[in-house]
C-alpha cells in the first residue's frame, strides 16, 4: 500500500488523533463518509442523465460541458458538509434574491 508499513500508518494514527482529538474523529470520519457519499450520489445521478459516450463519440462538447457541470456539482454538495460554509451560502443566497428584487 504506497510503500507505508504498519509502524508508518500507526505514526500517521497518532499524529491525527493529536491533531484532531478524540472526541472529534466521529464527526470528521462522519463527515468524510457523507462527502465520499454525496460525491457518489452526484457521479450516478450524472451518469443516469447524460447519454452514453459510446453512442455519442461524435459530440465531444457535451462532454466537456459535463466536465464542469460535474464538478460544480461535486463541490456545492462538499462545502454542504460543512456548517459554517452552508451558511454562509444561505446567506449569499438570500443577498442574491434581494438583489435580483431591486433590480
Amino acid at each position: 500500500m504506497f510503500g507505508l508499513g504498519p509502524t508508518e500508518l500507526i505514526i500517521i494514527a497518532v499524529i491525527v488523533i493529536l491533531i484532531f482529538g478524540a472526541k472529534r474523529l466521529p464527526d470528521v470520519g462522519k463527515g468524510l463518509g457523507g462527502a465520499i457519499r454525496e460525491f457518489r450520489n452526484v457521479k450516478k445521478e450524472l451518469s443516469k442523465t447524460s447519454p452514453d459516450t459510446a453512442a455519442n463519440e461524435d459530440k465531444p462538447s457535451q462532454a466537456e460541458s459535463d466536465t464542469p457541470l460535474l464538478q460544480s456539482k461535486m463541490a456545492e454538495k462538499a462545502l454542504e458538509q460543512v456548517p459554517v460554509v452552508k451558511k454562509v451560502m444561505e446567506v449569499k443566497k438570500k443577498a442574491d434574491a434581494v438583489k435580483n428584487l431591486l433590480q
